[in-house]
């Protein structure tokens, strides 16, 4: 009888680049500072629109609401909060540096042991 597979996680789904990540991040940060205008925010996230909607789309992806009030963007909820819901980008480890994170009782240490088993078999 063949195993049943659990369905791959949304945040798995998605893999981000390191530059995408640290931009991300400097957009929740500007965000939590106070409502602001996607002029002001290309700018100073060195983007441009296509980008900026982009980004947005990947925030919305992962549940984290950015909402348009009055020609600002603003973000519901703590920037803190929103942040730790970003994906992270592939660390590049080897299976062995994998191996060693994975030991401990967290639900993270075994979330990152069913993925080193999925490769494993």
């Amino acid at each position: 009888m063949a195993k049943t597979r659990k369905p791959a996680r949304a945040a798995g789904a998605t893999a981000i680049t390191r530059q995408r990540a640290g931009r991300l991040y400097r957009l929740l940060g500007l965000l939590g500072e106070k409502p602001q205008t996607r002029a002001v925010l290309t700018r100073r996230l060195s983007q441009n629109l296509r980008g900026f909607y982009r980004d947005l789309e990947v925030l919305r992806k992962f549940g984290i609401e950015v909402q348009l009030v009055e020609g600002r963007y603003a973000l519901t909820g703590k920037a803190a909060d929103a942040q730790g819901r970003l994906p992270f980008p592939d660390p590049g480890l080897s299976l062995g540096e994998a191996l060693q994170l994975a030991k401990g009782r967290t639900v993270t240490h075994r979330n990152l042991k069913e993925q080193i088993a999925e490769i494993t078999g």
